[in-house]
């Protein structure tokens, strides 16, 4: 128990699926956490456990640029209990006080923690339930190999490496099966969910209500003062709202429209299990903007806006935006990141650098987390654009 917060412990093995069933419970009203992120942005530069980590393990584990090579550390780490021992007694309290502070802050009655290694670790005392994410060793196995690029030798290895899957399910409360299809998680999610409502109380309904209500996107100063007559362009009245897996083909017919290829239904509901939508309609009822994001590490990530050119375009992108920025401001992210394609239309990007985003140069971003958020959305082609959502840094005191 964190003060009155209702905390969710979410675990289970490597390739189980857990980031996907955070995802959701995150669509249903929760704050999320990501303790294993967590411990990355622990041993980043000027971090808590950056200094131990260096002492204990040698310089041999640092890059160029001097970050922690994760890579080097697990190699080290997983083939020697006692240095992962020693690695552990570093990171995990300095994991567990980032994780009391995020809780604390939320304004969600509802907490997930997700870890693999939870029930090992000082956070399991944080809980008041345990779930378990569960899948089929062929199941992990065919992931790792598909998604991860392993070969089947090395999935089985890394998947023997870690602690026995049954000693999980021991102690789980509730466990999610993770082998079909992404309706059939969504639905034992949305089942779980509703026993979790009913114990933390009114306050965690009150809070999905909120999830799904229409958000007030307000307007730019530009915007307030333009003329609506003699030329000027009219005002749309647009609703925002979040999406949900019912809309997946809503969301994949008009994505399909804008980019002018097919995006099935399934596409979309895979994307589920990684981000969250926002879907904008105007004053009839039609799907006029659609926004994919997500936020990880206090950092919001959009990969995916799109707004119909029949309507003013400008107006759907500046609404869309704003609501990307409140919900990111609930789930306390400091930075957004944006990455267009370069197939966006010029009027896009515009849109945004009338609402504050600047171009993303990540010779100029300062924090180690944010630069590595930077590159793994820059990897693909594109335009990129960053705007900071919040002057402190919410861990900068850990």
């Amino acid at each position: 128990m964190i003060g009155d917060k209702y905390v969710i412990g979410l675990t289970g093995n490597i390739a189980t699926g857990k980031s996907v069933v955070r995802q959701m419970l995150q669509h249903l009203g929760a704050y999320t956490i990501d303790a294993d992120n967590l411990s990355h942005q622990a041993m980043a530069p000027g971090a808590p456990a950056y200094a131990p980590v260096v002492e204990m393990f040698g310089r041999i584990v640092l890059d160029d640029d001097l970050t922690v090579n994760r890579a080097m550390l697990g190699m080290i780490v997983f083939n020697s209990p006692r240095a992962l021992g020693k690695l552990e007694a570093i990171v995990h309290p300095v994991v567990r006080q980032a994780a009391v502070s995020l809780a604390t802050r939320a304004r969600q009655p509802v907490v997930v923690i997700e870890a693999i290694k939870l029930l090992e670790s000082p956070l399991v005392k944080l809980c008041d339930t345990i779930w378990v994410v569960h899948a089929t060793q062929d199941t992990q196995i065919r992931r790792l190999v598909e998604k991860r690029r392993m070969t089947e030798e090395e999935a089985r290895k890394r998947i023997a490496l870690q602690s026995p899957q049954g000693d999980k399910l021991a102690r789980a409360n509730i466990v999610i099966a993770n082998d079909a299809s992404v309706e059939d998680t969504w639905r034992q999610v949305q089942i779980a969910w509703g026993g979790v409502q009913r114990a933390a109380g009114p306050a965690a309904v009150a809070a999905a209500r909120e999830v799904a209500r229409p958000v007030t996107a307000p307007l730019s100063d530009t915007r307030k003062t333009s003329p609506l007559a003699g030329g000027g362009t009219p005002q749309l009245n647009l609703t925002v709202r979040r999406g949900m897996p019912g809309n997946a083909d809503q969301i994949a017919a008009f994505v399909s429209r804008m980019q002018g290829r097919p995006t099935d239904r399934m596409t979309v509901m895979l994307a589920f299990g990684q981000k969250s939508y926002l879907l904008a309609h105007d004053e009839r009822g039609r799907l006029v903007g659609v926004a994919g994001w997500q936020v990880e590490n206090l950092i919001t990530r959009v990969d995916e806006l799109y707004a119909d050119p029949a309507v003013p375009r400008d107006q759907v992108i500046e609404a869309l935006a704003a609501a990307i920025e409140e919900a990111s401001r609930e789930l306390q992210s400091e930075v957004a990141f944006v990455l267009l394609p370069a197939t966006s239309p010029r009027d896009v990007a515009e849109s945004l650098r009338n609402t504050g985003y600047g171009p993303l140069r990540i010779e100029e971003i300062r924090f180690p987390a944010w630069r590595e958020a930077a590159r793994e959305l820059l990897s693909a082609d594109g335009l990129g654009l960053m705007k900071q959502l919040r002057a402190d840094r919410v861990l900068k005191p850990i």
